[in-house]
């Protein structure tokens, strides 16, 4: 299974995706505007990669006037069903499809790691003027918490990753040199029931690789240990968003 196609597995979890998915908290377009040195709202942005629309939907409530680009067409149809009213246009990051200088702004949420920065990095600067910002983020469950190390740990082995410790800066060690970004980590918090927390890890890209039985099989252990740590059906899931905007 190759990368491309791996991203393109989300198309057939998309409306599971839309229901269960985190959002990101409001300190992080806050920040965004700080480290852009701009407002969002009135702003030109285009949230690539946008998925089902969790952070676009975020942008166009901030006032941004926001163009969604997505490669999925699964996807691509479950974010018009909850945005009708937002642009969309079917696309990648590696061949943007917009004018050159056209851009304020360049969001891409939980999704530059899908890119090939050789082709990603000279189709922001072509879209983007000087001054214009390009900001990438990402939701990761936070480590620091025992339960949630102990199901990363889980995890890794599933997919055969027990080696590969979790590293609070990885995020930021693959950024493109050529560009100077400014980084943020913001810790955040929400509180699910037990079948959405479920749900969610099932949305996974290497779950819908691996495929239904596996998945089947893990969740519901994962069950079983969680109704433990968490009696009342209520999970509180930890983040850390990391964030990092670079000015063109």
């Amino acid at each position: 299974m190759t990368t491309t196609s791996q991203a393109r597995s989300f198309d057939k979890a998309a409306a599971d995706y839309a229901a269960n998915r985190p959002s990101y908290p409001p300190a992080l377009l806050d920040a965004v505007e700080e480290l852009a040195g701009r407002p969002l709202k009135g702003a030109r942005v285009a949230d690539i990669g946008a998925g089902t629309g969790l952070a676009t939907a975020l942008l166009h409530a901030r006032g941004a006037r926001v163009i969604a680009v997505e490669p999925g067409p699964g996807m691509a149809s479950q974010f018009r069903l909850g945005l009708p009213d937002v642009p969309l246009v079917l696309g990648d990051g590696n061949n943007l499809p917009l004018a050159s200088g056209s851009i304020d702004v360049i969001t891409c949420a939980q999704a530059w790691h899908w890119t090939d920065p050789r082709k990603s990095v000279p189709e922001a600067l072509r879209v983007l003027r000087p001054g214009d910002a390009l900001a990438l983020w990402w939701n990761d469950s936070d480590s620091t918490v025992p339960w949630v190390a102990d199901q990363d740990y889980r995890l890794r082995r599933l997919f055969g990753a027990e080696d590969k410790e979790p590293d609070p800066t990885a995020r930021f060690r693959g950024l493109p040199a050529r560009l100077d970004f400014v980084t943020r980590r913001m810790a955040w918090t929400r509180t699910v029931p037990l079948d959405t927390h479920l749900a969610n890890l099932a949305t996974y890209s290497d779950f819908l690789v691996l495929g239904e039985n596996g998945t089947r099989a893990f969740l519901a252990a994962e069950r079983d240990l969680l109704n433990e740590v968490f009696p009342n059906g209520m999970v509180e899931e930890r983040y850390v968003v990391s964030l990092a905007v670079a000015v063109r």
